[in-house]
């Protein structure tokens, strides 16, 4: 048959859509309903809620700073741990607490303890200066749990000071060891620390003073009054003896201050006769001199003088002074032997004048 003689085709209807499944549908409502009506919970229950109680229902979490997060999941401790911040959990299912890992302070109150002598004394007061290392934070909750300072700080210092107490007198407990208590609980939690728990770090402990018994406390005051009035006795002969040294001390400062005063001015003294002997010995050293030279020259003009006269003493001469010593005199003598005495002169004047031509002769 040919295409075009074909009857047309009946118009064909769509495929019938699939039903949806109301199973589906429902579970997914009520899931949205169950969240919300667990969000309208925990908005309207945690804040009024214990903590623990708050830590298992709240979805969104807040580490502080210096803690990190530990979780428990079903009841079971998990090794991962989160920073400080603002974390996601799944509610009731995930339980998680805070931890601290910085330095922190624990306080022991109300230590009653015995002394070896039997005398029962109280610690009001014990600070354990201890920090967790971050990296032992699981293994440590995991044997000791979040309350592991109860065992190891609380519980183990109660007994370190019954210890203590247990073989020591009072008076070493409350005056001469009272010192030594701090490091000696120090050491003590740190060794048990590091044997059993290795994640604790015990930094310091700090005692304070032990009550005792009032009647005790008297005597000790008593003794303590005598022994400061001994203290303050010996003080005083401190004092006394430090006195009486200062008083030496100057005495003698003084004393070596006048000697050496007295030895400054001796010296000046003598300095003083030294510059006035070689004061004198320049002088006469100068006198010497010039009366020397003065002495040279007189006899240098006494030996010219006389070497000029031996000179001058010639015949002639003496005979013209012999002449102006005669002409000069204004004396008269008379007597018979003025002419001789003239003639001796003339005599004496040829005497000399023959001498002094032996002398001529023989040079």
């Amino acid at each position: 048959m040919d295409a075009r003689t074909q009857p047309p085709l009946p118009p064909q209807r769509p495929p019938p859509e699939p039903l949806r499944q109301q199973g589906s549908v429902d579970c997914t409502a009520i899931v949205t309903v169950l969240f919300t009506l667990i969000v309208i919970f925990s908005m309207v229950l945690i804040p009024s809620s214990s903590p623990n109680l708050k830590n298992s229902l709240t979805i969104l979490h807040q580490v502080p700073e210096g803690h990190v997060g530990v979780y428990w999941l079903g009841g079971a401790l998990q090794e991962t741990t989160t920073t400080p911040g603002f974390h996601l959990k799944l509610p009731l299912i995930t339980h998680y607490e805070p931890v601290q890992v910085t330095l922190q302070t624990d306080l022991v109150r109300d230590i009653p303890c015995g002394t070896k002598g039997g005398v029962m004394i109280n610690f009001d007061r014990i600070e354990v200066v201890n920090r967790l290392k971050k990296e032992a934070v699981y293994e440590t909750l995991l044997n000791y749990g979040v309350q592991y300072d109860h065992t190891w700080i609380y519980d183990k210092i109660h007994h370190e000071i019954n210890q203590f107490c247990s073989v020591h007198s009072l008076q070493e407990v409350y005056i001469d060891m009272f010192d030594q208590i701090d490091e000696t609980m120090k050491d003590a939690l740190q060794a048990d620390c590091t044997r059993y728990a290795p994640g604790i770090e015990v930094i310091s402990v700090r005692v304070t003073k032990p009550r005792i018994p009032e009647s005790v406390r008297r005597n000790f005051e008593q003794m303590e009054e005598e022994r400061t009035k001994v203290l303050v006795a010996v003080e005083r002969q401190r004092v006394a003896e430090k006195e009486a040294e200062t008083q030496k001390k100057i005495a003698i400062t003084e004393a070596e201050k006048n000697a050496y005063v007295s030895k400054i001015v001796m010296e000046q003294k003598l300095m003083e006769k030294d510059s006035l002997r070689m004061q004198e010995e320049i002088e006469n050293t100068m006198y010497i001199a010039r009366e020397k030279s003065l002495a040279d020259a007189k006899y240098y003009q006494t030996l010219k003088e006389a070497e000029a006269n031996k000179l001058k003493l010639t015949p002639q001469f003496l005979e013209l002074k012999f002449i102006e010593a005669i002409s000069n005199n204004t004396k008269m003598f008379f007597g018979n032997k003025i002419p001789n005495m003239v003639m001796d002169q003339r005599l004496l004047g040829n005497f000399l004048r023959d001498l002094e031509g032996r002398k001529n002769l023989e040079a």
